[in-house]
C-alpha cells in the first residue's frame, strides 16, 4: 500500500468511526470513491476494505515510514472527525489510538493543529440559537426554526445577497490554496454562515441544524464534502511529496479549489431559490438544481482564478479564525 493510499484509508476509517454517518453521507462517500476511479484505480475497493473492515487501522499505518507521512495522516483524520461539528466519544477514542499506533502523543505540532482544527470544528458558535418561545418577534423565530414558513422581508437585496454569495465562493476556493490541512475544516463553517444569512435575508430565523440537514438534503454531505476535498488533492498529486508535510504550493490546487467555488456558489445560489420560495422545494428539485448550478460555477471558477488567488496569498490563520468566528 502507498502512503497516499494508507493516508486515504485512515481518513476513511475516520469518517466511520462514530458510526453515526447516515445513509446519504455513506453514499456520498461511496460516490466520491467511484468518481475517482480513473484516477485511482483501487479506491472503489479501499472504501468497500475500510468499510466491510477486510483492512485494519493497523496495516494502514504501517504503510508509513516517515513522520511526516504519520503527522500528515493525523492531521488528516481529526479533519474528517471534525468536519461535522465537535467530535463524539467514538471519534476521541478513535483519534487517541489512532495518534497512540502514530507515535504523535508528544508532538507539539500535532496539539497545535489539534486546536487550530477543533476550534474550526465547533459549529454551534456559527449560527445563533433559535428565539425563545414567547411573543412577538421570539414567537416567530420559534415558528421559522421549526419549519414554519415566516413573510419574506420585502426589498431583498438580491444584488448584495450574489455579492456575498460570490465573495464566500472565492474565499472557500482560496482555503484550498493554503498550506495549513485544516484552514479546509474552514470551508463547512463558512457555508453554514452563507446559508444562515440567506435565509435569514427572506425572514427565516434558522438554528445548524436546520443548515446541516438543508446542506446533506441537497447533496453537501459534510464529512464526505471535507474527505472529497482531500481526496482529490492527495490522489491527483496536487499536494506534491506526502512524506515532507508537504503541500501544494499556491496555484497549484485547481481541483480542489474548482471544487470549493463550485459547491459553495451553488449552495448559495439554491438556498437563495428555496427561502425566496418559503421552503417550498422538493428534495428532488433541491437536489436536480444544485447539480445543474454546478457545471456553470465551475466554469465561473476560472473567470476568478486571479481573484481567488489574491485572495490565498493575504490569508493567514488569525484572519481565518476570526472570519469564521464574526457575526
Amino acid at each position: 500500500m502507498t502512503p497516499e493510499r494508507a493516508i486515504l484509508a485512515i481518513s476513511l476509517f475516520a469518517a466511520f468511526a462514530d458510526g453515526a454517518n447516515d445513509d446519504r453521507e455513506r453514499e456520498h462517500i461511496r460516490r466520491f470513491a467511484e468518481t475517482l476511479g480513473e484516477q485511482a484505480p483501487d479506491l472503489p475497493r479501499l472504501y468497500q476494505d475500510v468499510l466491510f473492515k477486510r483492512l485494519t487501522l493497523e496495516q494502514a499505518v504501517q504503510a508509513l515510514d516517515e513522520l511526516g507521512q504519520r503527522q500528515y495522516a493525523y492531521e488528516m483524520a481529526v479533519c474528517v472527525c471534525d468536519a461535522d461539528g465537535r467530535q463524539s466519544e467514538a471519534e476521541r477514542h478513535f483519534l487517541s489510538r489512532l495518534k497512540s499506533l502514530l507515535g504523535l502523543e508528544g508532538d507539539a505540532g500535532t496539539r497545535q493543529m489539534e486546536n487550530q482544527a477543533d476550534t474550526l470544528a465547533d459549529l454551534d458558535q456559527y449560527v445563533p440559537p433559535p428565539a425563545q418561545a414567547g411573543s412577538g418577534a421570539a414567537a416567530a423565530g420559534v415558528a421559522a426554526a421549526a419549519g414554519a414558513v415566516v413573510a419574506a422581508q420585502p426589498n431583498v437585496p438580491e444584488a448584495e445577497l450574489d455579492k456575498s454569495i460570490l465573495n464566500y465562493s472565492i474565499l472557500n476556493g482560496a482555503l484550498e490554496l493554503l498550506p495549513q490541512s485544516w484552514a479546509s475544516v474552514a470551508i463547512i463553517p463558512l457555508q453554514i454562515k452563507m446559508v444562515y444569512r440567506i435565509g435569514k435575508a427572506y425572514g427565516h430565523e434558522l438554528d445548524q441544524g436546520h443548515i446541516k440537514e438543508f446542506l446533506a438534503t441537497v447533496g453537501v454531505g459534510l464529512t464526505s464534502q471535507y474527505l472529497e476535498q482531500f481526496g482529490r488533492k492527495l490522489l491527483g498529486g496536487l499536494l506534491g511529496k506526502v512524506g515532507g508535510k508537504t503541500v501544494g504550493r499556491i496555484g497549484q490546487a485547481a481541483t480542489g479549489m474548482a471544487f470549493s467555488f463550485a459547491t459553495t456558489y451553488a449552495l448559495g445560489q439554491i438556498a437563495k431559490r428555496y427561502y425566496a420560495g418559503g421552503r417550498q422545494m422538493s428534495t428532488a428539485m433541491l437536489q436536480q438544481s444544485f447539480q445543474n448550478l454546478l457545471g456553470p460555477a465551475k466554469e465561473m471558477q476560472t473567470r476568478y482564478l486571479p481573484q481567488i488567488r489574491e485572495r490565498a496569498a493575504t490569508l493567514d490563520a488569525g484572519q481565518i479564525m476570526a472570519m469564521v468566528k464574526g457575526a
